[in-house]
């Protein structure tokens, strides 16, 4: 049987394991419980009882049976900005409109399917549809993202991910005026309770923390710059939205900008900071802003000097 392996490292207090990946996957608990029974279910290398304690730094990985009519993704010939490559790691510039991996509904045209045409080895830690992927970013959020291309860098990064000395540093525009110069948003976010293609801050969430400061104001929108402390699906987003200042041009929690002409929300992605997971030394990437993103402060007669954007981008 065809199985596909899924890694996670606990970022949690301590909690049985069949709750924790009941949590943290697309799995049932029944499920996870049967599969921890066919011994399927790994801890730091060893199979577990579905008791077992998880504890933040260990590594979980399960063997997912694929299903027989699965589709794994192809190589397709899809152009990437390539800010940086060696032997084990890739560092993506994803464009917006781009999604990282297949899923219901875009089998194609995904970063992975770029992946697999451009590099000749990825890790296969994330699983067979999801190769090389440590991490992810919205659809219509621009940015970078690293790619694995062996499973010990995968493992090394996802570490850093899970403990946080990976920094993601964002820049966006919002609705309002912040009154403060910068500040701390400590909300814990989970699935909507009434749509589940939504996220929402909610008490029985998972801790998210996200940092912010002001570069810019319009009056009536502001420029920020913004650091992920943790990185929970659409945080940045919902943290926004939660303070009541969402992000330009975001759709789903917050609304269209058109006369600042965006596609898509006003989200980038522009440092991501990490240690080399051969070189064990700190490394630090960036990638320039959107055009769109740029028109947009353009009309809105901004007058900041982004100091650590480029043309190229790049690693320093």
């Amino acid at each position: 049987m065809t199985t596909e392996p899924i890694l996670l490292i606990a970022e949690t207090e301590a909690k049985r394991i069949d709750a924790y990946l009941a949590e943290n996957s697309e799995l049932s608990r029944s499920k996870i419980q049967k599969l921890i029974k066919d011994g399927a279910v790994f801890k730091n290398g060893r199979p577990c009882r579905s008791n077992a304690e998880v504890k933040p730094g260990d590594a979980i990985r399960m063997d997912v049976p694929l299903e027989p009519d699965a589709i794994l993704p192809e190589p397709e010939n899809i152009p990437l900005d390539v800010v940086y490559e060696d032997d084990a790691i890739a560092v993506i510039n994803k464009p917006k409109g781009m999604v990282v991996h297949p899923a219901p509904g875009n089998a194609g045209g995904t970063l992975v399917n770029a992946l697999l045409y451009r590099f000749q080895a990825l890790s296969g830690t994330g699983g067979a549809a999801r190769p090389g992927i440590v991490h992810r970013i919205d659809r219509m959020t621009s940015g970078l993202v690293v790619v694995a291309k062996t499973d010990a860098a995968h493992e090394a990064l996802a570490r850093q991910f899970a403990d946080h000395s990976a920094h993601r540093e964002y820049l966006c525009l919002v609705h309002g005026n912040l009154k403060e110069d910068a500040g701390t948003i400590d909300a814990p976010i989970g699935r909507h309770k009434t749509d589940r293609k939504r996220m929402a801050v909610r008490e029985d969430g998972r801790r998210a923390v996200t940092h912010w400061s002001v570069l810019e104001r319009f009056g009536t929108e502001t420029l920020l710059d913004v650091r992920l402390e943790t990185g929970r699906t659409h945080q940045i987003r919902v943290h926004m939205a939660y303070i009541k200042h969402p992000i330009l041009g975001d759709e789903v929690y917050g609304s269209p900008a058109p006369k600042l002409k965006l596609f898509g929300q006003a989200l980038h992605g522009y440092r991501l900071t990490l240690v080399h997971p051969v070189t064990n030394e700190t490394v630090s990437f960036t990638a320039p802003i959107p055009q769109d993103f740029r028109t947009a402060l353009t009309l809105l007669g901004s007058r900041t000097t982004l100091p650590y954007e480029s043309e190229s981008g790049g690693m320093r």
